[in-house]
């Protein structure tokens, strides 16, 4: 056996417990609330809400992108959150912990989360990374937090989900393909000036854009990607534009009567304090969100169009 290494992080929360505690057990929602987290999906569900889940997760740690699945048991009477992780990616060797909040009165809580860990081979060096990254994440997370709860029907102003669709007469595969190959979209789209893809693991891309804007100017975004062949690519800005603190992205591709539909769902949360700056001193949240939805939808679109004409062209040749 290993050694086990303990750690635990507070912060303490003006909100009521109960919003806090739905704030941690809706896993969902985490790419949006909490900075590390790329994206979450659900391989078993709890039932009602309470009992044992297990999820898998990628997040970034220390700059880099980890990924693994962990069993959760979810108590919400106690509001009480503990988890292990399943599988486990080097240099961990096993990681579990617990969310605990602790009522504070009717609008404030305390909000511990522990982790005990073991580094593969006890290597010191591993012993160190994952030490650093526990503190860097969850501090973040914690702080993250604090901010989602407080903020209560405010934050929720902020955020917008939208979605765009194209209908594409052409394989799946040959338009996942051509999301996929970020690397090539300099080429292939009028609206991105620059690209630098990087892909060390097998699905997971870390993409550098720089976009060219309707006004002409350019922008630079980085993303990191989960790619999920063929039916889906799923995205997390490290680096946004001005006018959003969050946005998390989705391309989903569904094989529908010999053709493929090609939805992008952005969710957004809006940068209040960037608005004045970038649209003006009489733009209000209703005009960013106008602002960031026609421009992500525009070039959204154009990009599905672009997959749609090089899918059908596929098509034709094979054909």
């Amino acid at each position: 056996m290993g050694t086990t290494h303990e750690t635990e992080h507070r912060v303490e929360v003006d909100a009521p417990a109960a919003r806090v505690y739905a704030l941690i057990a809706d896993v969902a929602n985490w790419p949006v609330v909490f900075p590390p987290t790329v994206h979450v999906e659900h391989v078993e569900r709890a039932d009602g809400g309470r009992g044992t889940e297990r999820i898998r997760i990628w997040a970034t740690a220390n700059g880099a992108v980890k990924a693994w699945t962990s069993r959760r048991e979810l108590d919400p009477a106690a509001r009480r959150v503990r988890f292990r992780q399943e599988v486990s990616q080097s240099p961990v060797a096993a990681m579990g912990g617990e969310w605990i909040v602790e009522e504070r009165g009717e609008h404030a809580c305390l909000v511990r989360l522990t982790h005990d860990f073991q580094a593969v081979d006890d290597d010191p060096g591993g012993v160190a990374w994952i030490s650093a990254a526990v503190d860097r994440n969850s501090t973040s997370e914690l702080a993250a937090l604090r901010a989602a709860a407080e903020g209560g029907a405010g934050a929720a102003r902020l955020t917008t989900t939208f979605d765009d669709v194209v209908r594409v007469d052409g394989a799946a595969r040959d338009v996942y393909d051509f999301i996929n190959e970020a690397d090539q979209w300099s080429h292939r789209l009028p609206h991105v000036a620059a690209v630098r893809l990087t892909e060390d693991t097998p699905g997971l891309q870390v993409l550098e854009m720089d976009t060219r804007t309707a006004d002409g100017a350019t922008h630079t975004t980085t993303s990191t990607r989960v790619c999920l062949p063929t039916d889906r690519i799923v995205y997390k800005q490290s680096k946004t534009p001005a006018l959003m603190s969050v946005h998390t992205g989705q391309w989903r591709f569904e094989e529908v009567d010999g053709g493929t539909v090609v939805t992008s769902t952005h969710t957004v949360v809006l940068a209040p304090g960037a608005i004045a700056g970038v649209l003006g001193p009489e733009a209000t949240v209703d005009t960013a969100r106008d602002y960031v939805r026609a421009a992500l939808g525009r070039n959204s679109t154009a990009t599905m169009l672009a997959a749609k004409e090089y899918a059908e062209g596929r098509r034709a040749t094979v054909g």
